[in-house]
């Protein structure tokens, strides 16, 4: 029998994890051997019991086994059996051992028989220092050699290895009835909002060597080689040493962590003070306090003292004491101060194996918690923890004490500031502004994030407090702040840039499409810091230009990058046109049209170059991809999809010429479905287009890519009147111009083919109604499908051009002009037409579709020609009205 403690203690420990903590209950009454084994024998057994090997998959056995490690080093802890060391140690070895079977299961999976190698785990945080929480993430980096990474015979390095370890993350992430193993998190990554999850081992180097920001100094203190291939992990550690202990003096660096640290007493209001609802981790004199209070003085002394590199916080404390930088009862307070608040952290999170860090601010769950403790009362726990936190503080207000001041720390002078520069409701924006500060918000977790984001803020402020509403300003603020992976590119360009964030506080105000889109990347800002970005939109084929400019040379998955990078960012500068009332909406929808034409041209050229390499070309064929909709009119709002037909053309029983050959409609349907992909498919840069491609002969059920003649047989002896319909507005947007020229005449002599006039109009009434009766109108200023809207309109027209022969345009400006030279439609109807377009096209900017903010609704009517909401009201009634009689008329005719 293990005699550290007595069975007593042991049993107690028992009793309490039962009544107090329904995790540990659970757990003890799924293992009472593993309990009857701890009582009999102690923790040192009973955790051996718990990593006894078990048989069966590798999660479930890993999951089997952190249940009941959780439960042996709870009991351990709650005798007082085993001290913090012991009991993190435990749970970091076990983290160890089982991230290393996921990954040698995740290889075996992907490459049956192969060595394990060519791939490191590195963990950092409080798995890097062996301190992990009872219920805690680990933070992990993963790394690979290309050469020496297992793979199939053609998979690609990064490919593989992308794959091998998502697979480890969900063998670890995975819960199941028996828990989870481990919660990962790869954020810590260079870059890890748009870098793949596990990254090359050289370009990792170069990146610590030449670009990485000092907040990465900090968090390689307590890094190490933990899983996979331990001796490239530890060859990449030895690289980047230079980086994260430099023997000169940081100064930039020292005070980046020192301004973090301040931020640290901004964290959760309620938390500020030891009493119910303190946060253990982030509250005054908190355990991150003794961390960083360790971590500062790592950094200004490691470089040139390599005993003072222990990652361990009470380790770090001892050698700093020993090396004589620490006073011994200063390191000690500081060591009994961690422990305590670690171990009142684990027996929070026992509760019910949650990653919490707050001591309960209702009195029954804190006495839940100090009896679980073997305390009487959540009074006693509070008063054990007291001294220990003031300790702490002390020290931390002495480390802070030589940073500069930040801006507005103090509530009552942050709500005047906001008042002066503007603000009516100073107190809503000083909420904002403290919630921020709380250190929640992903964007702002790094200290250099932080430092710009105070920067730039009186300036931003200013702007936000003179925008349209300010209110709706704030609230978009938050979710880009809250949403955007990584912050502090934006506010140094914000900061430096004050007319960027004036425009910046008017697409908070009026415009949530782009704020979204500023959230997911935020440098598309960075596009608007010149004038080219308010030049006139670019024409299709300059757009093809620049695109295929800009992709030459590399493959495709380099130009799928590039293109929605550039396409992105041209269409938010559209966007921003809009908003800030610099170019007609109409102007800006062709431009829209422009863009995505000058994208399917260059994508479709690059997806076809790669399909070649592998099955040739067809000698003689030819390829023309079909638009339709608003983007064969020219008339794209934002995010509109593309309607898309694939038409096809190649000699007789011909085949393609490659080393896979394919026959001519294998050839042509599997192309375009690699079109569609590579228009669709989102990458790091986002997603471009939804492509729709079910106007195609015989819908979703029909071939994607179909021939020229077949197509013609299809419209002339079986397509419904609505196929016919959509043809009025259909223009090739991709192929070679004769193949172009073919189908532009043989889409006019289907339109002009007779047909009987009345069914015509009959059928495009029941159409009309049957859409009406699946797809309502969404509100009274939905404009494209309500009464009299945009469809009435288009219904109408294609209604004379089919019945006529009169007016085959895809444009509906060129088409009502030539329909009015015949008398067929009255030619103000092109006045009302733009009328709605424009709404239309603001509309799905600023008010995803339902009314535009009150703040908003001058800047719509501005965009529409009109000098205020209340005449827009009345100018676009009126064209509904006038549309609407029209379309009556047209039915009865």
């Amino acid at each position: 029998m293990n005699d550290t403690v007595g069975l007593p203690e042991r049993t107690a420990a028992v009793a309490r994890a039962i009544e107090f903590a329904p995790f540990l209950r659970d757990a003890a009454r799924l293992l009472p051997e593993l309990v009857e084994t701890f009582v009999d024998d102690g923790s040192n057994a009973a955790i051996e019991f718990a990593l006894a090997s078990g048989e069966g998959e590798v999660g479930a056995v890993l999951r089997r086994r952190r249940r009941a490690l959780a439960l042996a080093v709870a009991l351990g802890d709650l005798a007082g059996e085993l001290p913090l060391e012991r009991v993190t140690g435990a749970l970091s070895d076990f983290a160890d051992a089982a991230i290393d079977s996921a990954l040698v299961q995740a290889i075996a999976e992907r490459v049956p028989g192969a060595e394990p190698r060519g791939l490191a785990v590195l963990a950092l945080g409080k798995l890097g220092s062996r301190e992990l929480n009872y219920s805690s993430d680990v933070d992990l980096i993963l790394l690979f050699d290309p050469h020496a990474l297992p793979r199939r015979p053609r998979d690609d390095p990064g490919e593989s290895a992308a794959r091998i370890a998502r697979r480890m993350v969900e063998l670890l992430q995975a819960r199941t009835a028996d828990g989870y193993v481990a919660r990962v998190d790869l954020r810590l990554r260079p870059s890890s909002e748009i870098t793949p999850i596990v990254l090359p081992v050289d370009a990792a180097i170069t990146h610590y060597e030449s670009s990485a920001l000092p907040w990465e100094r900090a968090a390689f203190i307590r890094a190490r080689a933990a899983a996979g291939d331990v001796a490239l992990g530890t060859h990449f550690l030895d690289e980047i040493r230079p980086f994260v202990w430099r023997r000169a003096l940081d100064y930039g660096a020292i005070d980046e962590i020192r301004q973090l640290s301040v931020r640290i007493r901004d964290h959760y209001e309620k938390g500020r003070s030891i009493g119910p609802g303190f946060d253990l981790k982030r509250g005054n004199g908190g355990i991150r306090e003794v961390e960083f209070f360790a971590q500062v003085q790592q950094l200004i002394h490691g470089g040139r003292d390599p005993s003072l590199r222990a990652p361990a916080t009470i380790d770090a404390l001892a050698a700093l004491s020993h090396a004589g930088w620490l006073q011994p009862e200063i390191a000690a307070g500081l060591a009994a101060a961690y422990r305590a608040l670690r171990t009142t952290e684990h027996r929070l999170q026992m509760v019910n194996d949650q990653q919490t860090h707050r001591l309960p601010a209702d009195p029954q769950a804190l006495d839940g918690v100090a009896r679980l403790s073997g305390l009487t009362a959540g009074t006693a726990l509070i008063a054990s923890l007291a001294p220990h936190v003031a300790a702490v503080g002390l020290q931390f207000d002495a480390l802070v004490s030589e940073a500069g001041e930040r801006l507005s720390s103090d509530p009552q002078q942050l709500r005047d500031q906001l008042q002066n520069i503007g603000f009516a409701d100073p107190d809503t924006a000083a909420r904002r502004i403290a919630d921020w500060r709380s250190g929640r918000a992903r964007s702002l977790r790094s200290i250099a994030a932080q430092t710009a984001f105070e920067a730039m803020l009186p300036t931003l402020m200013t702007a936000i407090a003179a925008a349209g509403d300010p209110s709706h300003a704030l609230n978009r603020l938050a979710d880009v702040i809250e949403r955007v992976p990584s912050g502090v590119n934006l506010f140094r360009l914000l900061e430096a840039r004050p007319a960027l964030a004036r425009l910046l506080a008017q697409i908070l105000s009026h415009a949530p499409i782009l704020a979204d889109q500023l959230a997911r990347r935020p440098g598309l800002l960075d596009g608007l810091v010149d004038d080219s970005s308010f030049a006139e939109p670019a024409g299709a084929v300059r757009v093809a230009a620049d695109l295929a400019a800009a992709i030459a040379g590399g493959p495709l998955d380099h130009a799928l990058e590039i293109t929605r990078r550039i396409v992105n960012e041209r269409r938010f500068a559209y966007g921003v046109q809009l908003v800030t009332a610099h170019r007609d909406p109409l102007v800006i929808s062709r431009g829209y049209s422009d863009l995505a034409e000058g994208a399917v041209e260059v994508l479709a050229s690059a997806t076809h170059d790669e399909f070649a390499a592998i099955h040739g070309r067809i000698r003689g064929g030819e390829l023309v991809i079909l638009g339709l909709g608003r983007l064969g009119g020219r008339a794209l709002t934002h995010a509109s999809d593309l309607d898309l037909i694939f038409l096809f053309d190649a000699p007789a029983g011909a085949s393609s010429d490659g080393a896979k050959p394919l026959t001519a409609t294998d050839y042509y349907n599997r192309l375009a479905s690699r079109i569609v992909s590579s228009l669709s498919v989102p990458t790091a840069a986002g997603p471009l287009y939804e492509v729709d491609t079910r106007l195609r002969p015989q819908g979703a059920k029909g071939m994607l890519a179909v021939r020229f003649d077949a197509f013609d047989t299809y419209q002339l002896e079986a397509a419904w009147t609505w196929e016919h319909m959509a043809l009025c507005r259909a223009r090739p947007v991709y192929g070679s111009a004769a193949a172009r020229e073919r189908v532009v005449k043989m889409v006019k002599a289907l339109l002009c083919t007779p047909r009987d006039a009345a069914k015509t109009r009959t059928d495009a009434a029941k159409m009309r109604l049957d859409m009406a009766r699946h797809k309502p109108a969404a509100g009274p200023l939905d404009i494209k499908l309500g009464k009299g809207g945009l469809v009435d309109l288009e219904f109408a027209i294609h209604t004379l051009q089919l019945t006529n022969g009169v007016g085959l345009d895809p444009s509906l400006e060129i088409a009502i002009e030539q329909l009015a030279d015949a008398g067929l439609i009255d030619a103000a109807l092109d006045v009302d037409m733009r009328l709605l377009l424009r709404m239309l096209v603001i509309l799905r900017l600023v008010a995803h579709g339902g009314e535009p903010a009150p703040a908003s609704r001058a800047l719509v009517a501005e965009a529409c020609g009109q000098p205020d909401w209340d005449a827009l009201l009345e100018a676009q009634a009126a064209a509904r009205q006038r549309i609407a009689s029209f379309w009556q008329e047209v039915k009865r005719s």
